[in-house]
């Protein structure tokens, strides 16, 4: 089955759908099967993912509220080499239409279900905010990825989104857990970029990814190639550290297991 990770922040701005795509290509690259859902109204995942969100008859929209199942939404990121849930401005609306349909927050995990034994690793892209959409992430997926800018404010908005795992994992999803902290657009010469950095270390121990992602334009301009910076530049420092991330992630995800194994 499948391994669920929500890419979340309520912070804009901080590199979710930047981790999103190159990730999801970069586990691709090392041959992983590999879904990225779209759970953003802005689209932006669809188009760095080289689909054209204004052309799309189907989306996550209608796999949210029943009108479409998820594997008949399902498009092709050639450039990628994953598949994607898109979306698009459509998705704005279901915010309003899910209040009144039944399991309103467990959409997306039915909505996914089907599609789990085909995939080795699913990742949601969350909005920039603690909304039902966002909601419907964290009740799907099994761990949270945090990517988060080290200054001042954005520690502040990490205690928001702990506590709001935390009701979650004890009201809707028990099994939630946060796989780790990414620090981006990380600039090692700032001073305050060091110190925000030590103390996520020093609070969250191992749950902070070793790997860093720093400012880079390359990671920017991307998108408007339709195209994953992995992929299109992946000599470039900002596809190195996505590259780096994923191989970390692996590494990881090997040790989880010897240790099942083990015990």
């Amino acid at each position: 089955m499948a391994r669920v990770l929500a890419v979340v922040n309520q912070k804009g701005g901080v590199g979710k759908t930047t981790t999103s795509v190159n990730l999801a290509a970069g586990l691709a690259g090392k041959g992983r099967r590999v879904l990225l859902v779209d759970l953003d109204p802005q689209g932006n995942a669809t188009m760095g993912s080289g689909i054209d969100k204004r052309n799309l008859a189907r989306t996550v929209y209608h796999a949210l509220l029943g009108l479409s199942e998820a594997a008949s939404v399902r498009a092709r990121s050639q450039s990628g080499a994953y598949d994607l849930l898109p979306a698009n401005r459509e998705l704005a609306g279901a915010e309003i239409e899910l209040v009144e349909l039944p399991n309103r927050e467990s959409r997306l995990k039915s909505a996914l279900a089907p599609l789990g034994a085909q995939y080795d690793y699913i990742f949601i892209d969350c909005p920039p905010s603690l909304s039902l959409l966002t909601l419907n992430a964290l009740v799907a997926a099994e761990e949270v990825v945090i990517p988060m800018q080290c200054e001042y404010y954005a520690l502040e908005g990490l205690t928001d989104l702990v506590g709001t795992i935390k009701r979650v994992r004890a009201h809707l999803n028990p099994r939630l857990e946060i796989a780790g902290l990414l620090r981006t657009m990380y600039d090692p010469r700032n001073t305050l970029a060091q110190h925000v950095s030590a103390q996520l270390e020093t609070h969250f121990g191992d749950k902070v990814y070793r790997t860093l992602v720093p400012r880079n334009v390359r990671l920017a301009e991307a998108p408007s190639y339709g195209a994953p910076a992995v992929v299109w530049d992946s000599a470039s420092k900002g596809a190195q550290a996505y590259l780096a991330l994923a191989q970390e992630i692996l590494a990881r995800d090997a040790a989880q297991e010897a240790r099942a194994v083990g015990a």
